[in-house]
This record gives C-alpha cells, sequence and structure tokens, in this order.
C-alpha cells in the first residue's frame, strides 16, 4: 500500500519537482497531494490518514517556525519534513529541535535520494510508534498489579517505580530516579530489626535472581514497616549482557495476619476466646515433661454445667452463649497465670492446673470455682443460676499422657453428676466401672423406646382421714429383657445427662393419661393422675404445646392432670418459669410442687406461681419419729396459709400418719397404704375406693 505524502506550498514550481523526484520511486510508493496553504493543510489532515509532510514553513496563511507549530500540535506522530531555502537553515533546524524528523533544502528538492530518505523516515517512525506503544501498554501492565516493581542501572540506582511501588515506598518516580536502590528501598531483618542488603545489589553483582529473605521489612519512606517478599532479576540487553536489574515485591503484612488469626483459631475457642483441645493437649504434654523434671503433680478440672441444656433450650442459644462467656471469665480468675482454662465444646471445661506441691491443691481451686460460678449470671434481661460438677484427675496417679487424664477427669465428674451435682470428685481406679456401666446403660437406653421396654407403675394418692384414694401418680420403670426391673435411680439422671429424657418424658405423659382416660371410660374414678417433669422437659421450647397436644389425643380432662415439678427447677429462672406455669394453669391443669423443702425456694416467690400442691419430701416425713416432724409442720402450716393442698410423700409407719393427721395434713402417698404397682392392680384399687391399710414389705422406693 503507497504511503501517503502531503505537501504545503505555495511554490508550484517546489511542489511539481517534489511530485516528480518521489513519483520516479517503485511503482506506487507513494500517493501524493499538494495543497498550498496551511488551512487546507489542516483540513486535510483531519482523515488521520497521512504518512508524512513536506511543508515550506512560508505560506501565505502563515509564516516561520508557527506553520510547524500549529501542524505538530494536530500530527505529533506523523513525520514532518520542512522545505527552506538556504538562508532559513537555521529555522528549519529549530524544527527540528521542537519535533520535526528532517529538513529539506530547496536547493536539493530534485536529488534522487529523496524518495530513500522518506520512505525510511516514515518506517523510523512506524517502528518508534510502535515501540511507544509496546512501553506505554508495559507501563499500563506495570501499574495495573498490586506488585511493586522497581528497576535500577548497573550502579544500582532507581531508574522506574510502577504505582505500588510508590505507595509502599513512599517515593514518587520522579523523584526516586537516580537514588541508590539502598535509599530508596530500606529493607531489615524483621527479627533482629537489623539492616539486610538489597538483593538488588546481589543480582548485579552475580548477574541471577535472588529472592527476600524470610521476614524481611521494607521501612516506607515515613518510617512505617510493611512485611514483603518476592525476589529480584537481572536486566540483560540484546547482547546478553546484563544492564541493569528489577525487584518485585508485595506487602504480605495481611496475609502473616491471617496466618496468625487461623493459627490462633485453631487452638482456640471462637466463642470465649480459650484454649480448645488442641492448644489444651499440648499445654498437657509440656506440664507433663516439666513436673517429670521438678518432681512435681499437675491436675485437670473437667468441669461441666449442670443443666446448661435446659437454660440454652428455654432462653435460646444467643443467651447460652452469653452465659458461657460469662463463665469463662469468672473460671479465669479462679486460677494462675501458669495454669489453662481452656473449653472442650458445649458447656464442658477443663482447666490445667501446675506447679503444685501436693495434689490436693487442686481441691482448693474447685471449692473457689463452686463459690465463684454460684453467684447469679445477669445475661440480658435474666438473671441466670448455674452450678457445675467437677471431675479431678492428677498426674502421675491417674494416667501419664493428656488423653488419659482428660478421660480419667471426665469420669470422676459424671461421678459428681451422680453425687448430686454442684461439686466435685477425685478420679478413682473405681470410677472406671461404674464409667461402663454408664456407657452400657446409656446405649441400651437409646433402644428402650424402640422396643417399648419402659412402663409406668401407679401408686395411689389418699385422704389421711379417710384412706380414700384421690389420684395416682404415673412412676416410670425400665423393664430390660437381660436386666429386669430397672428403678429410675439407675437410669433417669442418665437420660437426663445425654438429652433422651425429652421423648422418655413425653411418652410418660401420653401413656399416664391415656391410662387415666381408658380408667374413665371404664367407669373407674380417678380425681388425677400426676406425672413428674423433669428439668429438661420443662425447659424444652414446646413443653406446653406437647401437653396441650397429649392432652387432645388421649381426650383427658386437663382438670384430671397434675404436673409435678421440683423446686429447684421453678427458681433456676423465675420469670420464665412462672410464664410456663401460668400457661399450664390457664389450659386447667393442676400444678404440684415436688420434693419441697429440698431446694432454695423463696417464699415470696412461691407465693408468686400459681401452684395448687406441696407435697412434702419423703425425708422430712421420715424425720417425724426422730425430731418431732418440726420442718413437716412448718410446711403443713404454710401450704394452709398459701391455701395449697399439702401432700406427704413416703409416709410408711402408723406413727407419721398419726402425727400427719393431727397436722391436719390432707393427703398422702406411700407404701403404708400401697406401693407402685402395675396398671391392671390398680384398677382393683380404684374398684374398692379405697387404700387405708399397709401393703405388705418392700422399698419405699419411687
Amino acid at each position: 500500500m503507497p504511503n501517503r505524502v502531503l505537501i504545503i506550498t505555495s511554490d508550484a514550481g517546489d511542489a511539481e519537482s517534489l511530485k516528480n523526484v518521489l513519483g520516479q520511486a517503485d511503482d506506487s510508493a507513494f500517493n501524493i497531494e499538494w495543497v498550498t496553504c496551511l488551512s487546507d493543510g489542516l483540513e486535510r489532515l483531519r482523515a488521520d490518514d497521512i504518512d508524512a509532510i513536506l511543508v515550506d514553513l512560508f505560506l501565505p496563511d502563515s509564516q516561520g517556525i508557527a506553520t510547524f507549530d500549529q501542524l505538530f500540535a494536530v500530527v505529533p506522530h506523523t513525520p514532518i519534513l520542512t522545505l527552506h531555502a538556504t538562508d532559513n537553515e537555521m529555522l528549519a533546524k529549530e524544527a527540528v529541535q521542537r519535533g520535526a524528523q528532517g529538513h529539506l533544502s530547496k536547493a536539493h528538492i530534485g536529488n534522487n535520494l529523496i524518495p530513500g530518505s522518506l520512505s525510511n523516515i516514515i518506517q523510523r517512525k512506524a517502528v518508534e510508534e510502535s515501540l511507544f506503544i509496546e512501553r506505554t501498554r508495559a507501563e499500563i501492565t506495570l501499574n495495573s498489579i498490586s506488585d511493586a516493581v522497581i528497576s535500577t542501572d548497573m550502579a544500582g540506582n532507581v531508574d522506574y517505580l510502577n504505582i505500588a511501588a510508590e505507595g509502599m515506598t513512599g517515593w514518587l518516580k520522579d523523584e526516586a530516579r537516580g537514588y541508590p536502590i539502598r535509599e530508596v528501598m530500606r529493607i531489615i531483618d524483621g527479627k533482629t530489626c537489623n539492616p539486610v542488603s538489597n538483593p538488588v545489589e546481589l543480582v548485579l553483582r552475580l548477574d541471577k535472581p535472588m529472592t527476600l529473605a524470610a521476614d524481611t521489612i521494607l521501612i516506607r519512606r515515613d518510617g512505617n514497616e510493611v512485611a514483603i517478599e518476592d525476589s529480584a532479576a537481572p536486566i540483560h540487553d540484546s547482547n546478553g549482557r546484563i544492564s541493569g536489574a528489577v525487584i518485585v515485591f508485595h506487602d504480605v503484612t495481611p496475609a502473616r495476619a491471617m496466618v496468625a488469626k487461623m493459627a490462633y483459631l485453631a487452638q482456640h475457642d471462637s466463642l470465649t476466646n480459650l484454649p480448645n483441645r488442641v492448644l489444651l493437649n499440648d499445654r498437657i504434654t509440656q506440664a507433663i515433661e516439666l513436673a517429670k523434671r521438678r518432681g512435681t503433680y499437675l491436675a485437670l478440672l473437667f468441669l461441666d454445667l449442670d443443666n446448661f441444656k435446659h437454660i440454652n433450650d428455654s432462653l435460646g442459644h444467643a443467651t447460652g452463649d452469653q452465659l458461657l462467656q460469662s463463665i469463662a471469665q469468672d473460671l479465669s480468675t479462679c486460677v494462675r497465670s501458669s495454669d489453662t482454662v481452656s473449653r472442650l465444646g458445649g458447656d464442658e471445661f477443663v482447666i490445667l492446673l501446675t506447679q503444685d506441691k501436693h495434689a490436693q491443691d487442686a481441691a482448693l481451686t474447685a471449692d473457689k470455682i463452686l463459690t465463684v460460678l454460684a453467684k447469679p449470671h445477669a445475661i440480658a434481661e435474666h438473671v441466670l443460676h448455674i452450678t457445675t460438677s467437677i471431675g479431678i484427675s492428677v498426674y502421675p496417679a491417674d494416667g501419664e499422657d493428656p488423653e488419659t487424664l482428660i478421660k480419667n477427669a471426665d469420669i470422676a465428674m459424671y461421678h459428681a453428676k451422680e453425687r448430686g451435682r454442684n461439686n466435685y470428685q477425685f478420679f478413682k481406679n473405681d470410677m472406671n466401672i461404674r464409667a461402663f456401666e454408664r456407657l452400657a446403660i446409656e446405649t441400651h437406653i437409646r433402644y428402650a423406646l424402640m422396643r417399648q421396654e419402659f412402663v409406668l407403675y401407679y401408686q395411689p394418692k389418699v385422704k389421711l382421714d379417710s384412706g380414700k384414694i384421690t389420684g395416682a401418680e404415673a412412676l416410670l420403670r425400665w423393664q430390660h429383657p437381660e436386666w429386669g426391673l430397672v428403678l429410675p435411680d439407675r437410669f433417669v439422671q442418665i437420660a437426663e445427662d445425654c438429652g433422651l429424657i425429652v421423648p422418655i418424658g413425653r411418652w410418660a405423659l401420653r401413656e399416664a393419661c391415656a391410662q387415666a382416660k381408658r380408667w374413665e371410660e371404664a367407669g373407674l374414678k380417678l380425681g388425677t393422675i400426676a406425672v413428674n417433669i423433669s428439668a429438661l422437659e420443662f425447659r424444652f421450647k414446646d413443653f406446653v404445646a406437647g401437653v396441650d397436644l397429649i392432652l387432645s389425643e388421649t381426650g383427658l380432662d386437663p382438670c384430671h392432670l397434675q404436673l409435678e415439678i421440683t423446686e429447684s427447677v421453678l427458681m433456676r429462672d423465675v420469670e420464665s418459669s412462672n410464664m410456663i406455669l401460668q400457661q399450664l394453669k390457664d389450659m386447667g391443669i393442676q400444678l404440684a410442687v415436688d420434693d419441697f423443702g429440698t431446694g432454695y425456694s423463696s417464699l415470696s416467690y412461691l407465693h408468686q406461681f400459681p401452684i395448687d400442691i406441696l407435697k412434702i419430701d419423703q425425708s422430712f416425713v421420715q424425720d417425724i419419729s426422730y425430731d418431732n416432724g418440726i420442718i413437716a409442720s412448718a410446711i403443713i402450716a404454710m401450704g394452709a396459709s398459701l391455701k395449697q393442698l399439702v401432700i406427704a410423700e413416703g409416709v410408711e409407719k402408723q406413727d407419721q400418719l398419726a402425727f400427719l393427721k393431727t397436722q391436719h395434713c390432707e393427703e398422702g402417698q406411700g407404701y403404708f397404704f400401697s406401693r407402685p404397682i402395675i396398671a391392671e392392680q390398680f384398677a382393683q384399687l380404684l374398684a374398692t375406693g379405697r387404700c387405708d391399710k399397709q401393703e405388705e414389705q418392700g422399698s419405699n422406693d419411687e
């Protein structure tokens, strides 16, 4: 394709000469256009398709260097050659200084070398433009990347920085140019804080790539520090000789912070920020090694919060989480800085006590923990009370590795729960046997519901003055195919701990209501059927709805149902308890406080609850023969003043019955009247309507 050449001159002779000489070139080498004034030339250049311009600086509408300046302003990338008379050569040279590609004397305007020279100029300009585009593209690319790039000459002086490098070093490109790399890019060892040599200097000396040392820190121009990493490499010319160096680096401060955070999270509990099992195991291992060398002891305290699941289920996980955070803070105040408080998950915590001279030192910490955690926790609008059961294992007596020590402390903790909770127990070897038994019971109990192994026994409640049956209490039993009849004290606590008490309790409530309805339909008159409600059931989120559904399904009138809840369960969250009790009361259900006198209730709260019945705990009834029944008398009197029915549990002897009658206790139950019996036997009692004589010998365990 021919090069388009624009001739701008008012001298027709010059124009003709140029056309002739350019026309002598190879066929179609040039496509020549001619205009006589600058304005026409500028108009033609708007099309932006001219490859070269030959211009006379003296035109009808423009004179001197201004002619070139106007052209150059419009087409700075198009080659321009000026035409000049012999006496105007200085003006032509000035045009070259301003950007012209050359000048041509009018005296040599017909020279045959002109076509070749013009072609070379056009080609060179095209190459320059291509290189400019490549250079611009490279600079845009370098300024678009997040990595910092600095290049130097052979002396190690900076000749280029991209935008990222400007931002990281604090030096602008024009300011840094010519300065030694060691000044623009000051680096130190992150561990020792000592200055280190810039890898660019090694690259220039060794002519091979180098990497930044680990933990390299860049000192910015303003003195701030940035963690960096990457590498430097030599720059070679077309002959393969080194001509400089380039270093590429990036800020790894966020990445290192993220690595540190991930490492922290891998070893800490996200809710409480306490060490987790991974970090705990590591610290126990280290503590064991230290104890071996020093001949000292160390102890592990395994804590499980008592009835925490009830709070979680009734008040929600958000409240439960806040309570765990409060407990974590309290536990940390109970130990020394050398000890470790960790959370294994859920409501389980393990405390590592080190540097103890005597194994019993752990008991002092356990006592402190029991005292601190017994204080109320203000969570949102709730005032929550929580206790904990603690198991203690000691190195080296109870284990010589973390796994064994934790396992044995866990076993001891379950023993503490069996001892009534809110206490601590040291591990003993015979606890392993109990632990295996517990595991066996838990395994079997999971299948008991499915296999219909649970049964209900019924114990009558009677009017003490007449012996007339006023109702029955449904009592849970487990008819195991191999173990025989299993009483509640052997499996209920385990069922609560593993969360199975809720489905078991629902089955018991449904079965009791259904049986009462069957007796009613058979014409057997029963006042009320009483069912014990565990703490976990009472706090379960849909407990009230579940009771309502069971009554609806069985058809039992709510006035014939009596729910028994211990006072300790009610006092755990007074506000929530009152709301639940009121909902049950509104349904027409009778409400009883079971085992009254054994908890820590406040009389003012007790008066607020819509309670119908107080059941005197059997321990106070049994004490009648020894202490003249002082507590039993007080409870009977209090019940009368509160207009609540009082029922005495565990009546076994004639003198107990006589005392209760003199104190005007209205109802009672116990082996003096009847032991718990199966539904068919109880139906026979109901047929008579009375139960006024002592049954044959048997345990009074209900």
